[in-house]
């Protein structure tokens, strides 16, 4: 797949995503911070990516784990502060929300403060269906 918005190339080629680039920012993340580098490079691998790409440089990135038929979770949305304000996010957004294989499943994704951004994709705020349980593992050096 692949989406022109601008100057901006989206795509889910695997094969483009910089990984140090999703790596640096999920370090400086509230919600990812303590997750290990191997966890990240793991996750990666084993969900569906989506990166934005500014002349060769990848500048933003969403991933999505699904079952494929019924569920997908949307998560690790980021785009780099240099490029945010230009609905750089709001296209990556829109594309993946809008692909025919999501069409027909449940989407879910947390946020402490970006409700407002997807709100506009259809999704809506259940604070009292959903419950987490946080990861009990160490972190490892």
């Amino acid at each position: 797949m692949e989406v022109y918005y601008k100057d901006y190339l989206i795509t889910d080629d695997k094969e483009k995503i910089d990984r140090q680039v999703v790596l640096d920012f999920l370090a400086q993340s509230y919600w990812a911070n303590k997750r290990p580098t191997e966890r990240i490079l793991k996750s990666i691998d084993h969900s569906n990516g989506y990166g934005v790409y500014h002349q060769g440089k990848q500048i933003a990135y969403a991933r999505v784990v699904t079952d494929g038929a019924t569920v997908y979770y949307l998560c690790d949305v980021f785009v780099l502060k240099e490029y945010q304000g230009q609905g750089i996010g709001k296209k990556l957004i829109e594309t993946i929300t809008n692909l025919k294989e999501y069409e027909w499943m449940t989407g879910i994704l947390g946020t402490k403060d970006a409700h407002g951004l997807y709100e506009q994709y259809g999704f809506e705020r259940d604070q009292e269906r959903f419950m987490r349980r946080m990861p009990q593992g160490r972190r490892e050096s």
